[in-house]
């Protein structure tokens, strides 16, 4: 089969073995280099992906995705549910209150974040149903003043299902402060544990409760909280729906409480990659220092090369042929060993914590239990493309040196 004579070349340099087997080592040296760096890109980038989807669904399933807030208390929330689920990307409506107070138990105290839900609808827009650990979200029911609490919340209060609780939320008044505490009896019935930071920041109470806790009517909700298929969409589509609705109405979405954590998570997985990219680098370009070394080495061979006609051209191929074959079998080694260590990554650590007996990702300690990875296939193309760009470009300057070497000088000094 027919081949230039370059890349016959390059690749027969590749395969043999050199009489300079220090050369041979650093070429070696390299492949693995930029084998490892690959590998450890996809790794750890597969892991804050992880991270960042278990993140995603336990902070975006509890805090609304996006809600249609009454200027006033409304006085019928389903209107407004029905011209929400009009639009073609919500998938549920349900009513919603919102407020802050704190929390006091025995001398301590604690800010908290008060919502008033429906517990027979919750379910549609909240993962808060599947994540209860004591009592059930059944138990609040109006005019008991129930509450269900954070696991975080109730073992820094030492509370469970069965203890009272006291929220104190502030009130408008005429008094010279302009704002007077309201304290309220609470009954803890459950408690929740989504593993996230709203696990100590977070109580629900009945949308009825809540109302009369703020002295509405007991049909009053503050807005109505909305289940959308696409989070990103979702300050687009509150937008759309509140314009229909009229002057009485605004938006509000998670971007504004939860967008700087995500913004935050996503500015680590730049700048950690940028980090890794430059390992990757470090590996590419260790083929420079081998290519000039094979290039001192075949000094005579390139000589004898231009003698019989080989262009400077060709002379610059071959060894752009090597490098970069070098740079490709290092990448997909390192491709394909990211990639399996990045699908098992879970069960190695589950392996290493029953072999050694600890608990690397304690519950206690961290959010998560596990460390969870999702592979992306952009990523793996994005890794694996640098690598070869990186190695290709460690060429040029070898090749450029090998094409410069005259056939007279080469030979007086083999």
């Amino acid at each position: 089969m027919f081949r230039p004579l370059s890349i016959f070349i390059g690749t027969r340099y590749t395969r043999a073995k050199r009489r300079n087997r220090f050369v041979s080592f650093i070429s070696m040296t390299s492949m693995i280099g930029l084998a490892l760096g690959v590998l450890a890109m996809i790794v750890v980038l597969s892991v804050m992906n992880g991270f960042q989807r278990e993140m995603s669904n336990r902070i975006l399933g509890m805090v609304p995705h996006a809600t249609v807030v009454g200027v006033k208390p409304i006085d019928d929330w389903r209107p407004v549910a029905d011209a929400a689920m009009k639009n073609p990307e919500v998938t549920a409506a349900v009513p919603f209150t919102e407020m802050d107070g704190m929390l006091s138990y025995k001398g301590s105290m604690q800010p908290i974040q008060i919502s008033g839900i429906d517990p027979a609808q919750e379910g549609k827009v909240s993962i808060v149903t599947q994540h209860i650990v004591q009592g059930k979200l059944d138990d609040l029911k109006p005019g008991e003043f129930g509450v269900v609490l954070g696991d975080i919340t109730a073992r820094r209060f030492r509370l469970a299902v069965g203890d009272k609780i006291t929220l104190i939320v502030p009130e408008a008044s005429t008094a010279p402060g302009g704002i007077t505490p309201r304290l309220q009896r609470l009954n803890v019935v459950g408690i929740f544990k989504v593993g996230a930071e709203l696990d100590g920041t977070m109580g629900l109470v009945h949308m009825a409760d809540a109302a009369a806790i703020q002295h509405w009517e007991p049909n009053q909700v503050q807005s109505v909280r909305l289940a959308v298929k696409d989070l990103y969409a979702a300050p687009q589509v509150s937008q759309q729906i509140v314009a229909g609705l009229g002057a009485d109405y605004k938006a509000d979405d998670w971007t504004h409480t939860q967008g700087s954590l995500f913004s935050a998570m996503k500015m680590e997985k730049t700048m950690i990659g940028l980090l890794l990219l430059m390992i990757v680098a470090v590996a590419a370009f260790n083929i420079i220092a081998t290519l000039i070394m094979v290039v001192n080495d075949k000094g005579a061979d390139i000589a004898i090369l231009r003698t019989i006609g080989a262009t400077p051209r060709q002379i610059m191929a071959i060894f752009m042929v090597q490098g970069t074959v070098i740079g490709i079998v290092g990448t997909l080694i390192g491709g394909v060993l990211g990639v399996i260590a990045a699908l098992n990554v879970s069960e190695l650590v589950g392996w290493m914590e029953r072999v050694s007996g600890q608990h690397i990702f304690s519950s206690d300690v961290y959010f998560v239990s596990n460390l969870p990875s999702e592979l992306q296939g952009a990523d793996v193309a994005l890794i694996c493309g640098a690598g070869f760009v990186l190695s290709f470009l460690a060429t040029l300057y070898p090749a450029y040196r090998a094409a410069k070497i005259q056939p007279a000088h080469a030979l007086r000094y083999s």
